[in-house]
């Protein structure tokens, strides 16, 4: 039996309880923001039962931020300092696994650059006796709503750039993705699927486990406003959606972090190298769009090639495994 097959439609969880929820919080070096974040927690009603911190080994300011919400944030704060910076896949899955490890039931997961709506976790907790990975809805910078690509073609492992955004009287939408700015999901379902992947350093970490949990469960994207993003991107305006700026390390780990999930996709049996390969091609030629057009330049593309070469390795390297299930682990 596959994972597709063992997939409930819907599932009817416990009632929720905001005590066993953990907000989990990746930073480096942005204290400023983490304070924000921080400050919109004080604020919330009710509040999560621990908030977890992982510190990417910032050089800044960020452990003192830190110590100094201790006693006013009114829940118990759990503060984890990485050795390196392990990039938003590092400290992802530590911040999952320290949070899974303190027993938490849900784990809502967050970049530093967002703030919670004060309501935040009773509208999520409305959807968990329902489901068990839901999504949220953010405001962008500016207020405006912001749209999220939560699905994906599958055969591609690609976003599909213009699915639905309007709701029907349900209020909820199937989603087959995820994103760690705002991941909401039961610890059954990271028992069953693992940890994030940490390999990926940063990028399509959180597609993968958003499509490995809606291989097992009904994942969604909920109808209610949680979370605030907090830092101003440069934008492409292309209408009816837009198109942010990067870097060079994101264009590099774009191109290289195919290879991981073209892992993942023949170790469950769905890799098709025509399809998969044209998804590649498209991610490229997107890339390649995002430099002329909003970053208005040609240098960069040196890192696209370089992320492919390197992503071969990673195909051919004979100790590749996906990331094991926690029960699996825990029984070794």
């Amino acid at each position: 039996m596959t994972l597709a097959d063992a997939r409930p439609e819907q599932t009817v969880t416990e009632q929720f309880s905001p005590a066993t929820a953990t907000i989990a919080i990746v930073t480096f070096n942005r204290s400023g923001l983490l304070s924000r974040l921080l400050e919109s927690i004080e604020r919330m009603d009710p509040k999560p039962g621990h908030v977890v911190i992982v510190d990417n080994a910032s050089t800044d300011d960020t452990g003192d931020v830190v110590e100094s919400f201790r006693e006013r944030l009114g829940t118990q704060l759990v503060y984890r300092r990485m050795d390196t910076n392990t990039g938003g896949s590092g400290g992802f899955s530590e911040g999952m696994r320290v949070a899974y490890d303190l027993g938490s039931t849900w784990i809502w997961l967050m970049d530093d650059d967002v703030e919670v709506i004060p309501d935040g976790l009773a509208k999520m907790g409305k959807w968990a006796p329902r489901f068990r990975s839901i999504q949220g809805r953010r405001y962008d910078y500016d207020g405006s709503e912001f749209y999220w690509q939560y699905r994906i073609a599958e055969p591609l492992a690609i976003p599909i750039p213009f699915a639905p955004a309007s709701f029907d009287a349900s209020g909820f939408k199937e989603m087959n993705s995820g994103c760690f700015e705002g991941m909401f999901i039961h610890r059954d379902i990271v028992t069953e699927i693992g940890l994030p992947d940490p390999r990926f350093f940063i990028y399509w970490d959180d597609q993968m486990y958003g499509w490995l949990a809606s291989r097992v469960t009904t994942s969604v994207i909920v109808d209610e406003f949680v979370l605030r993003r907090t830092r101003e991107i440069r934008q492409w305006d292309m209408g009816i959606r837009h198109m942010n700026a990067s870097s060079n390390a994101y264009r590099y780990y774009i191109m290289r972090n195919r290879a991981h999930i073209k892992r993942y996709y023949r170790s469950l049996g769905v890799y098709s190298p025509l399809l998969f390969g044209l998804g590649t091609a498209l991610t490229f030629g997107k890339e390649l769009i995002r430099l002329f057009f909003v970053e208005r330049t040609v240098r960069g593309t040196s890192h696209l090639f370089r992320g492919l070469r390197d992503g071969r390795k990673i195909a051919n390297d004979a100790s590749w495994a996906p990331m094991p299930p926690l029960s699996a682990a825990a029984g070794r």
